[in-house]
């Protein structure tokens, strides 16, 4: 037998196909062109066949004629002489009294993708549209699309478009499918179909009738019209509500897409909406489908971010199943990170810790860095779990459990005492350079609370000739030098060879030039250097991103049920941070869009929303905000902040004052601050290295938020300790629906110790800036 797809093969079937016995016989010619379809699909080349082809489908035949039209579609392009031979077939077959031929021969003559044959196509088409049979518009209706695309310069006629417009109405609910879709593709120049009340309530009407996707087509062109008044609005959510609740999550998803699209004015509504597609969508995470599974579960996120409440008691939906793939996994382990609370943060925390042995690296990575994250906001029980994993003494989990770590005591510093002493020996188990890199910043940070820091550091000072990452070699050098800083002793002989190595020896000039610059840097002296590597250990401002501030539905919902929701829901749960948590810090500030002039500098936050000091209403008039700063350093208890702020109705204020203690009451004008969130509050002031310990819930009267901070001058090293009470009494609420932004107070009162007039003039600008920074919308 010759080969499948040789020259002798092809010549075989020319042979079989001229043979009149076998053209005289219906089913040794069929089968003849099966054969040639067949070796077309396996990808031999049988274009020289297109005339013998050509003849078969002279037939009535109607299986043959499927056959025959499938390959002069594929080859007509290849041909487009011998494609004229066809035309008259394809025209006559357009006429035959069965509807599939003559929408068989429609599809087939707009397949053919030939500009020399348009003006034959037009005619059939034009027929088409106006044929008995539904089957023969629908193929017609598309053909018009098809030949748009093909001469895209061309106009049709406006009677033709007219003609589209007018089968909107059509009996069958596929016609008219077709319609709208051909339409976008006709006039994509002009913006698309048109959409106007008649045709959106007929299309409503129509919605049941149509199929799964037939009715997400519809319910996306509908996006595009307004209703005219607030009673049409609801007719047409109305219309809708059945939709909602499809048992199609693709139907569900378009539907709730048109309502928030529909209802963005109106917040009440949407919100209803999305209690409303509850069910639908866990069914959606639920579904047999992975794609689909994915798919459902990022969106749930976007959900989450306006509703964190939305799914809380179902979070055990969201528990991974063994044979579950890992992308799928890593998704709902951050949504259970998203769905943490008071009440099931225990179980969620126990779940998350089986996860953590997963066979899986990356699994079990995913969960370490979902503990971190929760961690941010119950940080004795995370530290215990991590703690917990570090005796496994597996590599890839003690990788993990450090850069988790190293992440949380950034934005989590009351940690570090536990991390430091959780970290004894780890060092043996790291061998990937991600974890290497995160022991090394841990070392050089808290280095002075490890007993053993240096020597660490001598391990891989030692082998720094044999190091092949360079990200290990710079973090080296950093954490090096910082330990210097803190136990010079120690750690002199260590830098001195560590520095000659880098700046003589060492052939990578980023390595180089790093080591070079802190040569210099000590040759400056040793407080120069301290200034330039010795600043922040931690940025708390971070720590709230679990209980973060509900975002408004009108920021998502243009990216619900399209492809952005697949990258725009992503929470910040990534396995391994990029670099020092100084980078990361700066990444999600970014990714918060929080302004530069609250970012951790009370100078510029004196001065945000004006050109100069002296324009702000709350700048110092003696301008020594420069040489003040505020500190979150050292702590302070919600026990001790209540025993220090009673104080004030124990003891009589010129009692207070003999120790030091002053008690001030000052009045900030500014808008409704019970509008925004508490975490959207304590984001803000944390940027400004002021702590926010309680709120009163957020509908009561008077509303009331405990503050502290540390204002400290820069050659000082006392610092003088600031705890502030901002209250929103119910008169000034009611004040504030009566006359505008005039006459809305917030009243703070203060208590300082010891006194410092210039620090507390500094804390009340500062935290002016603030208020009034959040209730103008700039944070």
């Amino acid at each position: 037998m010759p080969y499948l797809g040789g020259k002798e093969a092809v010549k075989e079937l020319r042979r079989a196909l001229s043979n009149p016995n076998i053209q005289a016989d219906p089913l040794r010619y069929r089968n003849t062109v099966l054969r040639v379809i067949r070796m077309m699909s396996q990808g031999a080349d049988v274009s020289s066949l297109f005339s013998e082809m050509v003849k078969a489908c002279a037939t009535v035949d109607v299986v043959q004629k499927k056959l025959v039209y499938i390959f002069l579609c594929s080859y007509a392009t290849l041909n487009p002489e011998l494609s004229l031979l066809v035309v008259n077939t394809l025209r006559k077959d357009c006429q035959d009294p069965n509807p599939m031929v003559r929408s068989l021969a429609l599809r087939s003559m707009t397949n053919l993708r030939l500009p020399s044959l348009v003006e034959y196509v037009e005619q059939p088409l034009t027929a088409g549209l106006r044929d008995r049979a539904a089957c023969v518009r629908r193929v017609a209706v598309l053909g018009w699309a098809k030949l748009s695309n093909l001469q895209p310069a061309a106009d049709l006629d406006a009677a033709v478009v007219n003609e589209l417009y007018s089968l909107l109405r059509d009996p069958d609910p596929v016609v008219v499918v077709n319609c709208l879709r051909a339409l976008e593709e006709i006039l994509k120049e002009e913006g698309g179909v048109v959409i106007n009340k008649p045709i959106t309530h007929h299309l409503l009407k129509r919605l049941k009738d149509c199929d799964v996707w037939g009715q997400c087509e519809v319910l996306r062109v509908l996006q595009r019209y307004r209703p005219q008044s607030d009673d049409e609005l609801f007719d047409i959510l109305s219309l809708l509500d059945p939709s909602l609740v499809s048992p199609h999550p693709p139907v569900m998803a378009a539907t709730l897409s048109l309502f928030l699209s529909l209802c963005s004015d109106l917040p009440a509504v949407s919100l209803a909406a999305l209690e409303r597609v509850r069910g639908p969508l866990l069914s959606a995470c639920g579904s047999s489908s992975r794609e689909m599974r994915f798919a459902a579960l990022c969106h749930v996120q976007l959900l989450l971010r306006s509703v964190p409440g939305l799914l809380g008691e179902h979070y055990k939906r969201f528990f991974c199943g063994y044979a579950e793939p890992a992308f799928i996994k890593q998704r709902k382990m951050q949504v259970l990170v998203e769905l943490v609370n008071d009440d099931n943060v225990g179980m969620l925390l126990d779940e998350l810790k089986g996860y953590c042995t997963d066979v899986s690296m990356d699994t079990a990575q995913t969960a370490i860095a979902a503990i971190g994250h929760i961690g941010r906001s119950y940080s004795d029980r995370s530290l215990e779990i991590l703690t917990g994993l570090l005796t496994l003494k597996q590599e890839h989990i003690t990788s993990a459990v450090v850069q988790t770590m190293r992440d949380l005591v950034w934005v989590c510093p009351q940690c570090s005492d536990t991390v430091c002493s959780a970290l004894e020996g780890c060092e043996e188990t790291l061998q990937d350079d991600q974890g290497r890199q995160a022991l090394l910043w841990l070392l050089g940070v808290y280095g002075e609370r490890l007993t053993s820091a240096p020597y660490t550091l001598e391990v891989f000072i030692d082998g720094v000739r044999s190091e092949a990452s360079l990200g290990v070699k710079m973090e080296l050098l950093t954490a090096a030098v910082r330990l210097f800083l803190t136990r010079p002793a120690e750690m002199q002989d260590m830098l001195g060879r560590l520095l000659h190595f880098c700046i003589e020896e060492e052939r990578d000039m980023c390595v180089r030039d790093q080591a070079l610059l802190y040569y210099r840097l000590l040759h400056c002296g040793i407080e120069e250097t301290r200034k330039v590597l010795q600043g922040r250990r931690s940025d708390p401002s971070l720590g709230v991103l679990i209980g973060r501030q509900a975002e408004p539905i009108s920021q998502w919902a243009s990216s619900f049920n399209t492809m952005d929701a697949l990258k725009k829901a992503a929470v910040e749960t990534e396995t391994a941070s990029r670099g020092s948590p100084e980078h990361v810090a700066t990444k999600l500030k970014a990714d918060l869009d929080l302004p530069k002039t609250l970012d951790c500098c009370p100078d510029d936050a004196l001065h945000s929303g004006s050109d100069s000091p002296g324009e702000h209403p709350d700048a110092p008039a003696d301008g020594v905000a420069s040489d003040i700063t505020l500190s979150l350093s050292p702590s302070v208890s919600p026990e001790e902040f209540e025993r220090l702020w009673l104080q004030r109705h124990t003891s009589c204020l010129e009692h207070a004052e003999e120790q030091g203690c002053v008690w001030t009451e000052e009045t900030v004008h500014c808008p409704l601050l019970r509008c925004c969130s508490p975490q959207s509050l304590q984001a803000a002031m944390q940027l400004v290295n002021i702590q926010t310990l309680a709120f009163t819930p957020p509908h009561t009267l008077p509303w009331r938020v405990f503050l502290y901070t540390h204002t400290q001058h820069t050659h000082a090293t006392d610092s003088t300790l600031v705890l502030a009470q901002l209250q929103q009494e119910e008169e000034a609420a009611e004040e504030m629906g009566a006359a505008g932004t005039r006459g809305q107070e917030v009243r703070v009162t203060l208590r300082q110790q010891p006194t410092d007039a210039r620090a507390l003039r500094v804390f009340v600008s500062v935290l002016s800036s603030v208020l009034h920074s959040l209730s103008s919308g700039s944070i």
